[in-house]
């Protein structure tokens, strides 16, 4: 079967995603006033149920090995889901945009050493140069062109949620490679979810419990419903599929794109600037994207 068409879908999908990931920052920085555990135990059971749209056969064909491996499932729905879920909503209530992009640059080269060591996954001289490029842009994008800025950043309680979240990224990626399932990418995803959900049940319900005010708002309900349909379900499941075509390390340098992204987007829709150091660090990102699939492909 000529693999070709899906391969090249799977590269496409290399500069989609951090797009999708990206309303998730705006979605952060809009839900001051929602409880974090609500919104991602909201956010993932509605993206399960999409996951599973026409999936329920395909997952009740295998009920019995998913059950089977209820463990995996529910390790991937914590790492995935409730750790990089609500805690990158609790993070970024107290901690800067620039701290949250410093510390989830660290996240592509964990990925890439690990396939490496763990996976077993090929990697060469131009696919590191690659990852040093992307990583360089990032940081210019981070820093606005200021280099110098590394030496005054101050870290605050709110930076502990995001690293754990950048760490609990790199195992969930890791690990959703290392650890082969029945299902499909969707009908997987929707298992995942839903354990992903269940795991920030309990936290919810102690939020609901101790709230100050209403927490069933009309920007609950809306901040959800994106949160699930773009970030959630579009941008997880095109996860998936890269990662199956592609590897884990090659796929971790989108998360490269992402702060472009994110500026391009406040631009659009919050109104904010676009600056020269944004454009210098696409132009060390997307050579560096280059260096790294290109040379994973031969």
């Amino acid at each position: 079967m000529d693999t070709r068409p899906r391969h090249r879908a799977a590269l496409a999908l290399l500069f989609i995603t951090p797009a999708l990931w990206s309303v998730n920052a705006l979605i952060a920085r809009k839900a001051v006033s929602v409880e974090p555990h609500l919104l991602a135990m909201t956010r993932w059971l509605l993206a399960s149920a999409l996951f599973a749209l026409g999936n329920q056969r395909e997952i009740w064909a295998h009920r019995h090995q998913v059950l089977a491996g209820w463990r995996h499932y529910l390790v991937l729905g914590a790492l995935g889901m409730w750790i990089c879920g609500a805690w990158v909503y609790i993070g970024g209530r107290s901690t800067s945009a620039a701290n949250i992009g410093l510390i989830y640059s660290i996240s592509p080269v964990l990925i890439v050493l690990a396939s490496a060591l763990w996976l077993g996954e090929r990697f060469r001289g131009p696919q590191a140069l690659g990852v040093a490029l992307a990583l360089a842009g990032v940081l210019h994008v981070v820093l606005k062109g200021q280099w110098g800025a590394l030496t005054t950043v101050h870290f605050v309680p709110g930076d502990g949620w995001i690293l754990a979240a950048t760490l609990s990224w790199t195992l969930y990626s890791l690990l959703l490679r290392r650890w082969h399932s029945p299902l499909g990418a969707s009908a997987r995803l929707a298992v995942i979810s839903l354990a992903g959900a269940l795991v920030n049940l309990p936290f919810a319900l102690w939020e609901m419990a101790h709230s100050a005010g209403p927490v069933f708002t009309s920007e609950w309900a809306v901040l959800a419903g994106i949160a699930a349909v773009i970030p959630g379900f579009g941008a997880y499941l095109a996860h998936s599929v890269m990662q199956r075509e592609l590897g884990a390390a090659r796929v971790s340098v989108v998360l490269y794109l992402a702060p472009i992204y994110t500026a391009a987007m406040a631009w659009l829709v919050l109104g904010e600037n676009l600056r020269s150091y944004h454009f210098w660090g696409l132009a060390l990102v997307l050579p560096g994207i280059f260096l790294v699939t290109r040379a994973g492909a031969r």
